[in-house]
């Protein structure tokens, strides 16, 4: 038909038809907002206090670019995007977890210092795994964990690398004299070989959990790089790999899983780690590892394991094991009629950075929050927010129950996600939500050149020579280089009365682009709001100690089980207040919290072995309570697996505050004097 000869009143109203499908669709896809008096009010009870991290005396000058292999250079600020970490933990035996392990690209040093403002109670100091092999020319910290590996009841370190394998970094037990105090130093870790391989990793993840029910804490690392590369030898030959591809990237280094096997303690503690080979399916061992989470998602006490890979699909493991002998089974979700593909839990193509579990609604079950990449302008893929459906049973035909909410809560966009976290900062009983956000840091746009990589073949992306160039400028503040997504502001998510989660971030204090990438979290001094680090790749970290007015009731529990030299003790030993001589032991990985608050909303916590990317939470439980009074009683119902694998449970009546339980069996229940 001649336009020319169609009636004016048919054209104007197909162009009328097209304008309203354009308004309806953009009011579909964009978010509900809020207006700057609402935003201001949201945030308003939320307040921070920003400090900069302690460093040791006489570090070595900053570097803002890694040494990488001649085929990696004009990519070098690519591969120098990873290696900021945090820990909080009870290092110097206190009961407090204001001691704080970190991690800085510009000197790849491994600090271990009092948190900002809990006071000089030793001096900041580093961590050396020499006499071990380690060349520092080509190998780079990664990542730390904190966690009694030899079971001796005092906190321990495992640092893992690019270049070689992990370190496990033991306290020692020494004899002090009554009335004296010791001051925690370097000399007081041993460091000894996780494994004895030799081989070269290139870690991005790592766990800790009971991971086959014999009641021993076990060993999960993931690589990201193809073991045995020279990713960070400037004088190799020949070509590094890339990924295989940008949707579906199965070439990457394995995943290694340890058990248990054993410990000794004194001047030279020793453990004794055993690698578990041919657990996981090709697809899952070779995936991009960038994050590990572990939890038990289906309450028979043993971990599912969910892990976050880069250029592919994420991967949910049903765990199936028995005490020796480890087995997983994967888990996809059911796709509908109305779910992209990539929205369908074990079918994404997005790049999972970070992972952490938290009961979003208040029905009692775990929901799992992932970060991807949702750059504005950029690649606008989702973070996922998978929400249980309660129907727990159909893990056991491999389905997995869970549905993409992360849109209509309004947690799928941010920026350039890494470490994120579900936690209650205000005690109002609603979880909020964190992330850390940003990749390289600098003045040219290269997301242009990023996209057209994206539509590369797959055939060839592995290949770096063939990428664009990320290169960092001659400037050492990287003014001057690439840039991508590396003036995002890091996210916090409140909830609106709506049911909705708002980015307050600006409003709390978050103004300035950092380029984070590790979250740990912690109430460092005890009064029962979450403090967390920040820890940035190529710049200074921070703690944000948490000030906020008005904040409700908490439960806080440290969950212990008893140390071998006490496991005949059969009982549940309790007391207000945090651990003590009296009553310690090593963390409770794996154990469970339930709750259930007056109007209704259930509350479930668990001792967290490391889930994330590179920042790791204490092994604390902490549950918001809203404005309950002090003398308020609650039925605590704790599930736990103890020293000899058996499933265990008791309810306690405890009032808000901190409490120590020591996970003995579950017969008559010790109570003891508040400190």
């Amino acid at each position: 038909m001649n336009p020319e000869r169609t009636p004016l009143h048919r054209r104007l109203a197909a162009a009328f038809a097209a304008i309203v499908l354009i308004c309806l669709t953009y009011s579909l896809a964009r978010f509900p907002s809020l207006s700057s008096d609402e935003r201001a009010k949201l945030a308003a009870h939320f307040k921070f206090d920003k400090l900069p991290l302690a460093e040791v005396q006489d570090h070595p000058a900053y570097k803002y670019v890694r040494n990488v292999h001649p085929s990696l250079k004009r990519i070098s600020a690519w591969v120098s995007t990873l290696g900021a970490a945090a820990t909080l933990a009870d290092l110097d035996g206190d009961g407090l977890p204001n001691d704080l392990c970190s991690i800085d690209p510009r000197t790849d040093l491994v600090t271990v210092a009092p948190v900002p403002g809990t006071g000089r109670r030793y001096a900041p100091f580093t961590l050396n795994p020499k006499p071990l092999p380690f060349d520092p020319a080509n190998t780079a910290p990664m990542g730390v964990i904190a966690g009694d590996f030899n079971e001796d009841g005092l906190m321990d370190l495992m640092v893992y690398y690019w270049g070689r394998t992990p370190v496990l970094f033991l306290r020692k037990k020494v004899d002090i004299e009554p009335g004296h105090q010791k001051t925690l130093t370097a000399d007081d870790f041993y460091p000894c070989e996780l494994t004895d391989s030799g081989e070269r990793w290139f870690s991005n993840g790592a766990v800790q959990a009971d991971l086959d029910g014999d009641g021993h804490v076990d060993i999960l690392i993931g690589n990201y790089f193809q073991d045995g590369g020279h990713i960070l030898d400037a004088n190799a030959g020949g070509v590094e790999v890339m990924h295989e591809g940008k949707a579906k990237a199965l070439n990457g280094g394995k995943k290694h899983l340890f058990l248990w096997a054993g410990a000794t303690e004194g001047e030279k503690p020793s453990v004794k780690f055993t690698e578990v080979k041919d657990v996981f399916s090709p697809d899952v061992e070779h995936g991009w590892t960038l994050a590990i989470g572990a939890a038990d998602l289906d309450g028979d006490m043993l971990p599912e394991i969910y892990f976050g890979h880069d250029f592919g699909p994420d991967r949910l493991l049903h765990n199936l094991s028995t005490p020796g002998r480890v087995k997983f089974a994967v888990l996809e979700g059911r796709r509908r009629f109305t779910d992209p593909k990539s929205c369908v839990l074990g079918f994404d193509s997005f790049k999972g950075m970070g992972v952490d579990f938290g009961d979003v609604n208040g029905d009692g079950l775990l929901d799992i929050y992932v970060s991807n990449i949702a750059t504005r302008f950029g690649l606008t893929e989702s973070h996922f927010l998978w929400q249980s459906t309660g129907q727990l049973d159909l893990m056991k035909q491999g389905v997995a129950p869970y549905v993409q909410a992360s849109e209509k809560l309004g947690l799928s966009r941010s920026g350039w996600g890494w470490d994120c976290r579900l936690a209650d900062f205000d005690n109002d009983g609603v979880l909020e939500a964190i992330q850390a956000v940003g990749f390289i840091k600098g003045k040219i746009n290269r997301w242009p050149e990023l996209q057209s990589l994206g539509t590369s073949n797959d055939r060839i992306v592995h290949d770096p020579r063939l990428w664009p160039n990320f290169k960092p400028g001659p400037d050492p503040s990287q003014q001057d280089g690439a840039d991508l997504s590396g003036h995002d502001l890091d996210a916090f998510f409140v909830r609106a009365a709506d049911g909705r989660y708002y980015d307050v971030g600006q409003e709390v204090g978050f103004t300035e682009p950092m380029v984070t990438k590790a979250i740990a979290l912690a109430d460092v001094d005890g009064d029962g709001r979450l403090d967390f680090v920040m820890a940035n790749q190529w710049g200074p970290s921070f703690f944000f100690h948490n000030q906020t007015r008005d904040a409700g009731a908490f439960l806080g529990l440290h969950l212990l089980l008893p140390l071998p030299a006490e496991a005949s003790q059969n009982d549940v030993r309790h007391r207000a207040g945090h651990p003590g001589p009296d009553l310690h032991g090593r963390p409770a990985f794996g154990a469970q919290a339930h709750l259930t608050l007056p109007g209704g909303r259930r509350l479930v916590g668990q001792v967290d072995g490391g889930s994330g990317h590179s920042g790791r939470r204490s092994p604390d439980v902490h549950l918001g309570l809203g404005h309950l009074g002090p003398a308020t009683q609650l039925d605590v119902q704790i599930k736990w697996r103890g020293i000899n694998g058996k499933v265990q449970q008791t309810t306690l009546k405890l009032s808000p505050g901190w409490h120590t339980v020591l996970l003995g069996s579950p017969g008559q229940t010790q109570v003891a004097q508040t400190n």
